[in-house]
């Protein structure tokens, strides 16, 4: 006879038992690593461990132990998972092992009797375990041997290793979905014939129910046992939610079924075919719940991809290229034009123009001198640079924006829709009801009877509408929504949307159009404004300059002209962070800062630089313009606030939301934007790595808040935000972090998200009340003996009809007639 391992329990082969004596009694393993384990697990008084371990659930043997394990005790490799690497440090460990809540138990029990541990918690969800040791009184590789000693394979978290973890959960609850299609399709064959005829002739019957309860059987199994799962663990948690009421209803019926089956000489009805489509319908809204689960694991990946894993390292005048995590305070590296920065530094030799976009969410170049500052993930452009490395990884402020949307994910507390608090009860007055039918009629009218109405009344009040009502409503808004420009990226969050009382707005690129454009200009006397203008264009069309496209496309626009219309120009000179230099028929032209025009000797009149800083106090930027040594005119370019946020800021308030500008740029000119758009609170002059915090500190103050950003300094705020609003323009990072996202870029598309939230919950409600409807009145005709298992289960799924029924009309809100209603303001 074959026997089990005592530690995991899987059979052990025949001649490689293992015997090992587990407090006093000899016990038999399938392997030396099960035997150490059990010895480790009862010498440490946890054999409790086994009896919380759910029954018939077998433990994978224990992993082999890590050869190199003390890699992970040397500082520069800790630097890729530590933040801080002082005596107390923190790290996020990762374990396929995890598969229940004894497993969690066991590991913070362990981990807890560890001299140096100081917390050890571990999420079950994503197979996480966060430790906080002591470094000077236990090692890294001691905690990680620890684990693996007790049957738990722990290495440093890696998101991608994450994210695979959830693709394959969702993947199998797909296949599941799948099969209990593939298997209601055929089923159906048998029940049609049966319901056409088949059914009078006994052999043909009992031949169509064998075929039945065989398909019925595995696909109860297979694609019924998230349900029966999730009801075990419920109960064994001493609760009850809706994976009970489920479970009950498709056991009753299955049960019924069998009985019938196995009694020929009955006249009775089988119901495998509502069975399978019970399972069928409950896994489509189990699957578009799970599906959204995974969404905000990407912003950290992305986040980590702005980041090169490679540098230029110079060494004795030559240049090799290494991986980032060698590099060290102070080597220098060379970073050419076009690359983007893989570390944060400072300038020690060279001058260039950044693209800082992607941090600050400001449109601007910036110039970069012998000195100056450049973070991880920015873009080189017109020069090259020797940078002194100062942080990498996870020490550079990319790093950091990084951990803080890890941080705020972990946060985020789930939301509990209106149906799971309504279904605990619904479920216990469900099992009573069924259990006080199925005796008052076994005593007055016999067991095949009691059966009958016990079972009808299981299917009359199987919560699959009750199951329905969220999810379809959600799905459908989804849905209709995507396709018209706005992506809901998680469909709880439109429960949680209408609840919002605060919103907060980046300002460039978001209530901005991020895109600079000339506003004004101011002339010398005497000068021809179209030809200069023609002149200025003809130089800066050969640059590359956000500044200089800015300029070349006004003029386009306003003189009406042509690529063919430029001026021939001689000796085309880019200084970074200056400006432009060019000649025209002799002439000498300089275009670019006050600063650089004064350093040529070139005299700047008082009058246009009294001009010029009344514009700077408006955010506008001063170009100057200087030919053969003379000033020609000066330049004022301004980043232009989006036509429709005027609109937006003005419905919000109607509807007594409060507003808030949130900004890096100065406060003179936040609040100026502000007073634009019909005024709001302002909080300026904020560091991308703050703006996070700032959103924290709402939260904490009792508000529910929504962010609403495009930049990558937006993302850990977007995601610590009750819900997280981005632009379909912006970096991919932000749009990862987002619960929303704004594919048409249309900023007034926020009213419209709240409009949708509110229909959404109304529809919601509106099914839920449909349901307990439908059950307060058909569930008194089941206890009565009226319905059948039979009418009980055609009539179920028109409760389940009327929900997605209702749910369809939510594609009706962006209909013509409610489009135009909304843009009149109209609710």
């Amino acid at each position: 006879m074959a026997k089990d391992c005592f530690h995991c329990g899987q059979a052990i082969p025949e001649g490689d038992v293992i015997l090992k004596p587990i407090k006093g009694e000899e016990r038999e393993f399938c392997c030396h690593g099960c035997a150490s384990v059990c010895e480790v697990i009862h010498e440490a008084g946890m054999e409790s461990f086994y009896q919380r371990t759910p029954d018939g659930e077998l433990l994978a043997p224990p992993p082999p132990p890590n050869k190199d394990i003390e890699f992970y005790d040397y500082d520069e490799v800790q630097s890729q998972y530590v933040g801080d690497l002082g005596d107390r440090r923190e790290i996020t460990l990762m374990s396929e092992a995890i598969h229940c809540a004894a497993c969690v138990w066991l590991i913070e029990h362990t981990m807890a009797k560890m001299d140096g541990i100081l917390l050890a918690t571990v999420n079950f969800t994503n197979k996480q375990i966060k430790v906080r040791w002591d470094n000077s009184k236990i090692k890294l590789s001691e905690i990680i041997s620890k684990l693996n000693s007790i049957g738990y394979d722990a290495t440093p978290y890696d998101p991608s290793a994450s994210e695979a973890a959830y693709r394959k959960a969702n993947r199998d609850l797909l296949y599941r979905l799948g099969f209990a299609g593939f298997a209601m399709m055929n089923v159906m064959w048998f029940s049609v014939a049966l319901y056409t005829g088949a059914a009078d002739d006994q052999e043909f019957r009992n031949y169509f129910h064998w075929i039945e309860f065989f398909i019925a059987t595995i696909t109860l199994a297979y694609s019924g046992q998230p349900f029966l799962k999730g009801a075990w663990t419920s109960l064994k948690a001493k609760s009850v939610g809706m994976d009970v009421s489920i479970s009950l209803g498709m056991l009753a019926t299955y049960f019924f079924s069998f009985w019938v089956t196995i009694h020929p000489e009955r006249v009775g009805e089988v119901y495998f075919d509502t069975l399978i489509d019970f399972m069928f319908l409950l896994l489509i809204g189990r699957y578009l719940e799970a599906i959204s689960k995974n969404k905000a694991l990407d912003a950290s990946r992305r986040l980590m991809d702005l980041q090169p894993k490679v540098a230029r390292l110079l060494q004795q005048g030559e240049t090799k290229v290494v991986p980032v995590r060698t590099l060290v305070k102070d080597n220098h590296i060379l970073v050419k034009p076009g690359d983007q920065f893989p570390v944060d530094g400072h300038v020690v030799e060279g001058q260039s123009m950044v693209n800082e976009s992607m941090l600050s969410g400001e449109s601007r170049e910036i110039s970069k001198n012998v000195g100056d500052m450049v973070s991880a993930g920015t873009i080189n452009l017109d020069g090259t640079l020797t940078v002194s490395v100062d942080a990498i990884l996870q020490n550079t402020q990319l790093g950091r924006i990084m951990h803080m949307v890890e941080e705020a994910q972990g946060s985020k507390a789930p939301i509990q829709c209106t149906a799971d608090k309504i279904m605990p009860w619904f479920v216990s007055v469900t099992i009573t009801l069924a259990a006080m039918s199925f005796v008052y009629w076994f005593f007055n009218a016999g067991i095949e009877f009691a059966v009958m109405t016990g079972t009808a009344v299981l299917i009359i009040t199987c919560p699959c509408a009750f199951g329905l009502a969220t999810p379809m409503a959600i799905a459908v808004a989804s849905g209709v929504s995507a396709r018209n420009g706005i992506l809901v990226k998680n469909g709880a969050v439109l429960e949680t949307l209408n609840t919002i009382e605060h919103f907060v707005f980046d300002k460039t690129g978001t209530l901005t159009k991020g895109q600079m454009k000339l506003m004004d200009s101011q002339l010398a006397e005497g000068v021809d404004e179209s030809e200069l203008m023609r002149e200025i264009a003809s130089i800066e069309h050969k640059s590359e300059h956000s500044l200089a496209i800015a300029i070349t496309d006004a003029v386009r626009e306003k003189y009406r002209f042509n690529n063919s219309d430029w001026l021939d120009v001689q000796g085309f000179k880019a200084y970074p962070g200056k400006g432009v230099q060019g000649q025209i028929d002799d002439h000498s032209y300089h275009i670019g800062t006050a600063k650089w025009l004064e350093g040529m000797d070139v005299d700047v009149p008082e009058s246009l630089s009294a001009i010029a800083e009344e514009r700077a106090q408006m955010a506008q930027t001063s170009i100057w313009i200087a030919k053969d040594g003379q000033v020609q005119a000066v330049l004022f370019l301004e980043d232009e606030i989006r036509p429709e946020a005027l609109d937006l800021i003005k419905r919000l308030k109607d509807k007594g939301k409060q507003v808030t500008l949130l900004s890096g740029d100065q406060t003179i000119v936040a609040q100026r934007v502000a007073e634009k758009l019909g005024g709001m609170d302002v909080i300026a002059e904020v560091l991308p790595e703050d703006k996070n915090q700032v959103i924290r500190e709402l939260q904490e103050k009792g508000q529910k808040v929504s962010m609403v950003g495009d930049g990558v300094n937006d993302a850990p705020a977007l995601v610590r935000a009750d819900v997280g609003i981005a632009l379909g323009s912006g970096t991919d990072v932000s749009m990862d972090s987002a619960d929303i996202v704004l594919l048409n870029n249309d900023i007034l598309s926020v009213d419209t998200a709240i409009e949708l939230s509110a229909r959404t919950l109304k529809t919601i409600k509106q099914n839920i009340a449909s349901s307990i409807t439908y059950n307060v009145i058909m569930v008194p005709l089941a206890m009565s003996g009226v319905l059948t298992p039979l009418i009980a289960a055609i009539t179920m799924p028109l409760s389940s009809l009327v929900v997605i029924g209702n749910a369809a009309r939510i594609r009706g809100f962006f209909s013509p007639k409610e489009i135009a209603k909304r843009k009149r303001g109209g609710v």
